[in-house]
């Protein structure tokens, strides 16, 4: 399966030329857990068809250091696509997804509840075109960084015993 925005443009144009109403989202989703899956769900109910934007390894390695990504972009990827809620994934190699949202310009740009809306990457670009941005709260406060350290805390040998 094809990750990046090339591959799937020409979908993308002929979806928005028949009406169909694009909802952008993006992000990491290492570890992927249920907190994701909400939140993907309800950015789905949002429009017709749900892209996200996935930091590529590189990506996150810069943003979140050399340790992260824990699973790998093409793992990531599959997962997401696979998801019911998600119709296209594109892979983007920047530290934001500025680039991929000016070239796909959504309906709705969407990001969780940790981000105000005036700090939304792109924000200037959707509005800019008469789209709208908006946040969704989280309901499931779980997150990559709380499953490894309950992984850490569970199996890791205490050197001190």
């Amino acid at each position: 399966m094809k990750y990046s925005f090339e591959s799937i443009s020409e979908q993308i144009n002929s979806l928005k030329a028949n009406g169909k109403r694009i909802v952008f989202t993006n992000g990491v989703f290492d570890i992927l857990h249920a907190g994701h899956v909400d939140y993907l769900n309800k950015a789905r109910e949002l429009g017709d068809i749900l892209i996200v934007g996935l930091n590529s390894d590189s990506s996150v390695k810069r943003i979140k250091g050399e340790k992260r990504p824990l699973v790998n972009e093409i793992e990531r990827a599959f997962i997401i696509s696979n998801l019911k809620a998600v119709n296209f994934v594109c892979i983007f190699n920047e530290d934001t997804p500025f680039n991929l949202i000016s070239a796909i310009i959504p309906d709705i740009l969407v990001k969780g509840g940790d981000w105000t809306i005036e700090n939304i990457v792109g924000k200037d670009v959707v509005e800019g075109n008469g789209g709208k941005v908006l946040n969704i709260p989280f309901v499931n406060f779980q997150s990559t960084t709380s499953i490894v350290k309950t992984v850490l805390e569970r199996y890791c040998i205490d050197k001190r015993e």
